[in-house]
């Protein structure tokens, strides 16, 4: 069986019809029921509901229930027409939550490129966010770094070629050792290792990395989160070295009235996701349920 029709059998989560022909993937955990917001989970770029599940295993041991999915066209979720831009994925995000029948309250974690996407969701659905955390994110503002412009233009680059390295056989040798960086439970690791060989996620992967700059001025536009939104930031590193994207980073938690950053020593960009560092997300989602009672 190829990569690509194994992944068409979800080990994980279940398929739902989003209302125009098309399904998603998603993946549910925790309590059936609470009334405590529901965790909406957003992954980065070349990232789908696997990339969560060592942070869902921790939510739901702390009573909290969670939704993670693939985007449109990522592991088993159908592809959907281009552009694949913000816009695009916030409206399928809230076509899937309204077909899985979860009005909110939520609050919503994105990583890394999908910080632009959750601003746009945050600002679209207000009324139901109750707080935002940013994993290791992008901001919308980032793109008035030149030096940030230039890694977007390498990364579009970068992307485009592992699409193409997969869709010619050459990511398959690579996909056990490399496959998966965050360090996840068994079962969501061989989804992550099928995946990064996976000719058709790798394609529409790129497709939304070609929409970074789209994205950005989509999140802008839609507007500055309020102030009393709860928002928090989780980064690498111990916050002691300066880094020159960190303040772009903790920019929307530093405008929150009830912000928060925190750092993790040790981790990397992807390992932040995994089952060593899953903990420090969860106390940031966790900070931000209490401040928004508050």
């Amino acid at each position: 069986m190829s990569a690509a029709a194994e992944l068409q059998v979800p080990s994980r989560g279940r398929i739902v019809e989003i209302g125009d022909g098309r399904q998603l993937r998603y993946v549910a955990a925790g309590p059936t029921s609470s009334m405590r917001p529901l965790v909406v989970l957003e992954a980065g770029s070349f990232g789908f509901s696997a990339d969560w599940a060592a942070v869902q295993d921790r939510l739901a041991a702390d009573g909290l229930r969670s939704l993670a999915y693939d985007r449109a066209g990522l592991g088993v979720s159908d592809p959907a027409p281009l552009p694949r831009d913000s816009d695009s994925i916030v409206t399928d995000l809230e076509r899937l939550l309204a077909a899985l029948e979860e009005p909110g309250p939520y609050v919503v974690c994105g990583h890394s490129m999908a910080g632009m996407h959750v601003r746009l969701f945050a600002a679209r659905n207000a009324a139901q966010v109750r707080g935002l955390v940013l994993v290791d994110a992008t901001t919308p503002e980032a793109m008035d770094n030149p030096t940030a412009v230039q890694f977007v233009g390498h990364f579009n680059n970068l992307s485009k070629f592992a699409a193409w390295g997969a869709q010619v056989g050459l990511a398959r040798p690579l996909a056990s050792a490399m496959g998966d960086a965050i360090g996840l439970p068994a079962l969501a690791k061989e989804e992550k290792r099928r995946a990064f060989a996976d000719p058709s996620h790798n394609h529409w992967a790129a497709a939304e990395v070609a929409a970074w700059h789209d994205d950005a001025r989509q999140a802008r536009a839609a507007g500055a989160l309020a102030a009393d939104l709860p928002v928090a930031v989780v980064l690498t590193g111990d916050g002691r070295t300066p880094i020159a994207r960190h303040s772009i980073q903790t920019a929307p938690a530093e405008a929150s009235r009830r912000g928060f950053v925190i750092h993790v020593p040790g981790a990397s960009h992807a390992s932040l996701l995994g089952q060593r560092h899953a903990s420090h997300i969860v106390r940031a989602i966790l900070s931000v349920e209490a401040a928004a009672k508050s």
